[in-house]
């Protein structure tokens, strides 16, 4: 066991200009943004680089263009950084979607796989439910058996769940959008900290999700995938996965179910990690583990200058 675990970051550390930097710079970086775009057919990096910001908040574009980032990423660090990412890495994880990149990062699928199966994704969960139906919420300074109650009481016969444990305090809701704005004023009203409604466009990790997990059980089924060659931290369990039919099943319930980061991050911690490392776009997961394991040495990398800093960590 090193102690060194390799996280990527999911939907909401998007921005445009994401990956640019690592596509001038590195030959292996511009070689795995090529290898999405053909796989998609479709020129998402243009889109990533310099493209409108409200098409790729659009989530069946947001979700292969953060994974092509935190490929890129790894690529480079394996072949700049001069090291091998199953010689360093005790575990793996990714938040949401980045669980597809913490899958690829440890061999279960290729890069063309995993950007495909994540288009995919992303249009099947947006046409899981009309826009204007669902929606998600986040509450800032909360525990989860607080907002498990005000699940409980704003529900009244709609759909309203928890679909991420951040940790740190901040837990999301999903379902329909009546709900969601039941539950915002419960919270309010109960003097939780802060409360946003997340600029989404479907109710992710939530039941109403049914027919995007339907979807997405039928392409896993044909998919080409191998046992991890790193352990990899499942968001639905918190638990290790190494195996090709647990992994198709498990992706297959994390489109409904909940994102259990805190359980993942707290089991880094019970398996003697001592040392978080964020690959992809922004840092949302690196403020997280400061917060609940407040220990945990964190740092993130997206860019070349940031990488170089990491390397340095090694």
């Amino acid at each position: 066991m090193t102690g060194q675990a390799f996280v990527f970051p999911g939907q909401g550390s998007q921005s445009v200009g994401m990956g640019a930097e690592l596509h001038k710079a590195f030959p292996v970086a511009r070689a795995v943004f090529e290898e999405v775009d053909e796989a998609l057919s479709f020129n998402l990096s243009r889109l990533m680089f310099e493209g409108d910001a409200a098409e790729l908040t659009a989530t069946e574009n947001t979700q292969p263009a953060l994974f092509a980032v935190s490929m890129a990423v790894v690529r480079v660090l394996e072949h700049e950084g001069g090291f091998v990412l199953k010689e360093k890495a005790a575990v793996l994880a990714g938040h949401s979607l980045g669980e597809y990149a913490a899958l690829t990062a440890a061999g279960v699928m290729g890069i063309s796989e995993g950007a495909r199966l994540l288009r995919l994704r992303g249009q099947a969960m947006q046409r899981a439910v009309p826009v204007g139906q669902g929606g998600m919420a986040a509450l800032l300074g909360v525990e989860p058996d607080v907002a498990q109650n005000i699940c409980a009481e704003c529900a009244k016969g709609d759909v309203l769940e928890i679909a991420n444990d951040n940790g740190g305090g901040q837990i999301v809701l999903s379902g329909h959008i009546a709900a969601i704005e039941r539950a915002m004023e419960a919270a309010k009203a109960q003097g939780i900290r802060r409360v946003v409604k997340l600029p989404v466009s479907a109710p992710f990790h939530s039941s109403l999700m049914a027919p995007a997990a339907q979807e997405m059980k039928e392409a896993l089924a044909e998919a080409e995938l191998h046992p991890a060659e790193i352990p990899v931290i499942a968001n639905v369990t918190a638990a290790i996965v190494s195996q090709p039919d647990e992994i198709r099943s498990l992706l297959v319930q994390q489109v409904t179910g909940r994102v259990r980061w805190r359980e993942t991050v707290l089991a880094m911690a019970d398996k003697a990690i001592t040392n978080q490392h964020e690959l992809g776009a922004g840092k949302v997961l690196t403020g997280l583990a400061r917060r609940i394991v407040p220990d945990l040495s964190a740092d993130h990398a997206g860019t070349p200058a940031e990488i170089e800093a990491m390397l340095k960590t090694f």
